[in-house]
């Protein structure tokens, strides 16, 4: 038997109420490990330990904060092999893909370990004679940070990081379906230098670790990336509290190939930003708007792009693109191919299981033609190796149909028109645009997040995230008469 990974709570490895199995979606006989599951009186446990922590830590000098997050970093980016094979075991996602979240992860904490150093505050004179104002930044208290699974080291990281860097406590509950690389980070973050509770795993299920975390007025700030429905219902339970929320949520993101694009350019970007990580990544190119001028040769290359894309296990030889996360996904997957063709749109090529020498959760890419923008495979978010084709017959009519959804968190555009792309970048109703570069793949220094139904709260990364983890205090000092 496997021994069981423990939460981390107040500074201590602690066994859990129960354990669960994680499994290799790439083959499921192949057992990753046994994953304890916290209990609501160990989640007590670590809101008191950090609330007492917080304290001591926001007393830390700069530079010592600054060196525990620069360990982090540096040990995550030097340990991006392992720990992205690792990733790739658990999640499903192709191993070069893995090795280089786990190493962004490190270049999140290095960036905010930097940022420990550049607090910097404002004064200004007052209205009023011979009266100072101050203005600076303060922790914000105890944040709960609770991850998904399709990035389950990265995502983690940009809250995890800049939580840290402005002198918070966090609470982390990672996604029940990837705890190996919860663990292995939080192995890593254990041995720094920073008080015992200051960060706490509390591995569970959403409905009963998670819930109870967002329902408890000890949290200060939630930051959380996951479903819409999940999303609205922490924004239920924070109210109640007046608990700060940062959320990222649902996307139906997509492409404008227009009619002077680069055709080859073009496929290669709409191959990558629908079918990279297997279609599970918030930013993938689910929806690609071509013109009619470039139809018929875009799709072309575009279905022989994704018959030729190899499928297999995670940690195979040139794969790219691995199994799906678990058998709920794939048949939720399969549900929407089934839809799709109900509502009359001509599945071009994949969209099945597919029988691989290991057993596990594998789909070939999927590509819908003819299809409408009023469809539910255009309208709902399908989160699978999945993407259709909207044919447009104008500029003008790619950008509305770009923007009639209710997301609005990546949008991209394919043209040689500096007037279109241009106006493109400034009319599409998203929070992150494109020029000429796929949906997906964003950088670590500047902020993230969408609109409508793909956000809620302050941006998330680069500078952005101070808004999210610290509360604002103004101070007026007065200097007295010098006379």
């Amino acid at each position: 038997m496997s021994e069981t990974k423990l939460n981390y709570i107040a500074g201590e490895w602690v066994a859990g109420a129960s354990e669960i199995e994680n499994r290799n979606p790439s083959d499921i006989t192949d057992l990753i490990g046994l994953y304890a599951q916290a209990s609501a009186d160990q989640l007590n446990d670590a809101l008191d330990a950090a609330a007492r922590a917080q304290a001591e830590w926001a007393a830390y000098g700069m530079e010592r904060k600054q060196a525990v997050l620069m360990n982090i970093g540096n040990e995550l980016m030097a340990r991006a092999e392992e720990l992205g094979t690792l990733l790739s075991r658990e999640e499903g996602k192709p191993l070069a893909e893995g090795k280089g979240e786990v190493y962004r992860a490190g270049q999140f904490f290095t960036y905010y370990a930097a940022e420990c150093l550049r607090q910097l505050g404002e004064n200004a004179d007052s209205v009023r004679p011979n009266i100072e104002v101050d203005v600076r930044r303060e922790p914000v208290g105890v944040v709960a940070v609770i991850s998904p699974w399709n990035f389950p080291t990265a995502t983690a990281s940009w809250k995890i990081a800049p939580a840290l860097a402005y002198g918070n406590a966090v609470i982390w509950k990672p996604a029940n379906m990837t705890p190996a690389s919860a663990h292995a980070l939080t192995e890593i973050i254990s041995r720094q230098d920073m008080p015992k509770g200051l960060f706490n795993l509390v591995m569970g299920s959403g409905g009963s670790i998670g819930q109870a975390l967002v329902e408890s007025p000890r949290v200060n700030a939630i930051s959380f990336t996951g479903s819409v429905p999940v999303g609205r219902g922490i924004a239920a339970a924070a109210v109640q509290n007046f608990t700060k929320i940062q959320m990222e949520m649902g996307s139906k993101n997509a492409l404008a190939v227009m009619d002077d694009a680069d055709l080859d350019l073009a496929v290669t970007l709409a191959l990558g930003g629908a079918f990279g990580g297997t279609g599970q990544k918030c930013t993938a190119s689910s929806r690609l708007i071509v013109h009619e001028g470039i139809h018929d040769a875009f799709v072309d290359k575009l279905v022989a792009g994704a018959q030729a894309m190899k499928v297999g296990h995670a940690l195979g030889e040139g794969i790219q693109i691995g199994p799906v996360v678990s058998q709920q996904q794939l048949d939720e997957n399969l549900a929407y191919v089934a839809l799709g063709t109900s509502e009359g749109a001509e599945l071009a090529c994949g969209g099945a299981r597919l029988s691989m020498e290991h057993d596990g959760f594998y789909m070939s890419p999927g590509v819908f033609l003819n299809t409408t923008n009023a469809m539910r495979i255009n309208r709902e978010e399908m989160f699978a190796p999945l993407t259709s084709v909207i044919k447009v017959g104008s500029y003008d009519e790619a950008l509305a149909t770009v923007n009639d959804t209710h997301f609005g968190l990546t949008s991209g555009i394919v043209t040689r028109s500096l007037a279109r792309a241009t106006h493109f970048r400034r009319n599409a109703r998203t929070g992150v645009v494109t020029v000429n570069l796929p949906t997906a793949g964003t950088d670590y220094h500047v902020p993230f997040g969408g609109r409508g139904d793909s956000s809620y709260g302050p941006r998330e990364q680069g500078r952005a995230a101070a808004e999210f983890y610290t509360t604002v205090k103004t101070a007026y000092i007065s200097a007295g008469d010098p006379a």
